[in-house]
């Protein structure tokens, strides 16, 4: 978890804004903010979305954690009731 927080206060930096600025946006506290960036456990996991919404990272891990978007997933697609990953709108 560590380095994901790392990349999380990357994007951070990269876009330009400050913890207090990304915390006030994701309605979350500078401290909540700190302690996601620094990959520490037990941060409620909507305060990490809200901060991924933030940075525009929220469709990336929808994406990512799609199981269809894996050849596991497709190769066992029948067990989820789905056929094909759903397409996201622009």
């Amino acid at each position: 978890m560590d380095l994901l927080g790392e990349h999380l206060r990357q994007w951070r930096i990269m876009l330009g804004l400050s913890q207090e600025l990304a915390a006030e946006r994701a309605d979350i506290s500078v401290p909540t903010l700190r302690r996601i960036e620094r990959g520490e456990p037990g941060v409620k996991l909507g305060s990490f979305l809200a901060l991924a919404r933030v940075l525009n990272l929220d469709k990336r891990l929808e994406e990512a954690t799609d199981p269809l978007n894996t050849d596991l997933g497709r190769m066992r697609a029948h067990a989820l009731g789905r056929r094909r990953a759903k397409r996201s709108t622009p």
